[in-house]
């Protein structure tokens, strides 16, 4: 996986040249501070690693949490907060989880194949189908309800389902 835990800073010469590409910010745990704020809080001590019931914690290239869904679910049980002593997960924190579910162009529904397995995973019901006369139903997100939990990943047999940050509220 690339490393997206840091901006990039690109030199007006390799953006001419086509030698630049934009990196997403890495999807932090939930109640990770602002993302400048969380990496100079952070000491990549794993604790939150190590706490987390569900296993979705990981570390990106350069040692700093990460969320990973591709083997479960995040819960919201705060384990990884209560776990974090340098402070950099907060209850406190002013930035509110806005994360969602997206669906890819992968999505084998999009290719006419009945697949609802990602529908079926969300026990808040944020992903339905839509019907489309003569193919397969399509996926839509209800952005409203979904709460970037990410149990909708894993069983996605096509990697079509990413969960992302959202606009902050």
């Amino acid at each position: 996986m690339a490393d997206l835990s840091t901006p990039q800073s690109v030199s007006r010469a390799a953006l001419l040249r086509g030698r630049w590409s934009p990196r997403r910010i890495a999807l932090r745990p939930p109640w990770a501070r602002e993302e400048r704020a969380f990496l100079a809080a952070c000491t990549r001590c794993e604790a939150c690693v190590s706490a987390c019931p569900e296993s979705v914690i990981g570390q990106d290239s350069q040692g700093f949490p990460q969320l990973d869904f591709s083997g479960g679910e995040c819960t919201f049980c705060g384990e990884c907060v209560a776990a974090c002593e340098p402070d950099a997960l907060s209850l406190n924190r002013a930035r509110t989880w806005c994360a969602q579910a997206e669906i890819q162009t992968s999505c084998l529904a999009l290719e006419g194949v009945v697949c609802r397995l990602c529908e079926e995973s969300c026990e808040l019901r944020a992903i339905r189908f839509q019907p489309r006369p003569g193919t397969a139903p399509t996926p839509v997100v209800e952005v409203e309800v979904c709460n970037g939990c990410g149990a909708c990943v894993a069983p996605c047999p096509a990697g079509a389902v990413e969960v992302k940050e959202g606009k902050r509220t």
